[in-house]
């Protein structure tokens, strides 16, 4: 049970609340992170528009799902894992084996996706402050350095995200539970 409100439509702040209806209207359901999100409107606006700028980043997005996998694992954000595998494999198209091997930070098998989440992990522990070998093996494998720009603006908003699930303890929702991770499986 999460430790913040859950708002809705109708309970959420004037403020959230056409936010709240278009998050429910994309995705068939209110997911609890914009539910408690919808606490702090300016926090659902930031989360949201941070969202659709990282959606115009040249990251495709499998690689952009395997940055916010990589870093609600590294964080303990079971929600957001469970939440993004979803993404990685209906949007996304990730082969299931792949998104089990990120979600128990493993390696994928592929050499492109195991550099970015190599290099997203290497971005957290460091806080941006990555060695250059960290940064050449990420160009090595075919990045460049907006995309390392790119890998940070990901982690920005997995921050967000996973700091408010994990402040609010939120419950998985039952849409999101067959991707959790120990559950899911490839």
């Amino acid at each position: 049970m999460s430790r913040l409100p859950l708002r809705t439509p109708e309970s959420a702040p004037d403020a959230a609340r056409p936010l709240v209806e278009r998050v429910i209207a994309n995705n068939g359901f209110l997911p609890n992170l914009v539910a408690v999100l919808a606490n702090a409107p300016v926090a659902l606006e930031t989360y949201l528009t941070v969202g659709e700028i990282n959606g115009r980043a040249s990251l495709a997005l499998a690689e952009r799902e395997v940055v916010q996998i990589t870093a609600a694992s590294l964080h303990g954000c079971e929600f957001c894992v469970s939440g993004h595998s979803a993404l990685a494999l209906k949007k996304a198209g990730l082969p299931p084996a792949t998104v089990q091997a990120l979600q128990l930070r493993g390696h994928t098998g592929d050499a492109r996706l195991d550099a970015l989440a190599d290099f997203t992990r290497a971005v957290i522990a460091a806080r941006g402050n990555v060695g250059d070998g960290e940064l050449a093996d990420f160009r090595r494998a075919g990045f460049d350095d907006a995309q390392a720009l790119e890998v940070v603006l990901g982690v920005s908003l997995a921050t967000l995200c996973n700091f408010a699930n994990n402040l609010a303890r939120n419950d998985i929702n039952p849409e999101l539970q067959p991707f959790r991770p120990g559950v899911f499986q490839s």
